[in-house]
């Protein structure tokens, strides 16, 4: 069965690169959510002011992966407790959320999130967003698989490459 979820944790190529590593992934696509724009541009998102989030929309196969699993993913590769903020990328744009497309995304989405809490995973509180889906903006088309295309450029040799190693040693058993 396929599912579909929207997570923000940070830079969407980070992401991206993290989500289309996956088994049972079938589409990550990056853009924006979250926000009071109509259609934002990413230089729009950049400046801060539209309360969109970038963000992958993950098409996924609940038969193969399942949205704990994600979660797993989600809350391993990024800083859920830094507000507003992953490594150098800061502003409301980077924020951690999940934006749940269903009710029992939501159900294990803050059981989750307690459970991190509750054991103390991390040493300051999670701050991720869990927040119901409502609009998704497709980025520029030069987002899309920008690590898979761009890979040898400075941010991606810097930021996403050593993100997507740590990442792939730790779940080599889910990778495609």
């Amino acid at each position: 069965m396929k599912e579909t979820v929207t997570l923000g944790a940070g830079c969407f190529w980070c992401v991206e690169a993290i989500f289309d590593s996956l088994k049972g992934v079938e589409q990550v696509v990056s853009g924006y959510s979250g926000g009071e724009v109509k259609n934002p541009s990413y230089k729009e998102i950049c400046s801060g002011n539209t309360g969109h989030a970038e963000v992958c929309q993950i098409t996924f196969d609940t038969t193969i992966i399942s949205f704990a699993d994600l979660l797993e993913v989600f809350w391993q590769t990024h800083d859920p407790t830094t507000l507003n903020k992953q490594g150098g990328d800061i502003g409301t744009q980077y924020r951690s959320a999940i934006f749940y497309h269903t009710d029992n995304q939501k159900e294990i989405a803050l059981a989750y999130l307690k459970k991190l809490s509750d054991k103390k995973a991390f040493k300051n509180p999670i701050i991720t967003e869990v927040t119901p889906f409502t609009l998704f903006y497709s980025a520029e088309g030069y987002h899309q698989d920008y690590f898979e295309m761009n890979g040898e450029l400075p941010y991606c040799t810097a930021v996403v490459k050593p993100k997507l190693d740590k990442f792939k040693e730790v779940f080599k058993g889910k990778l495609k």
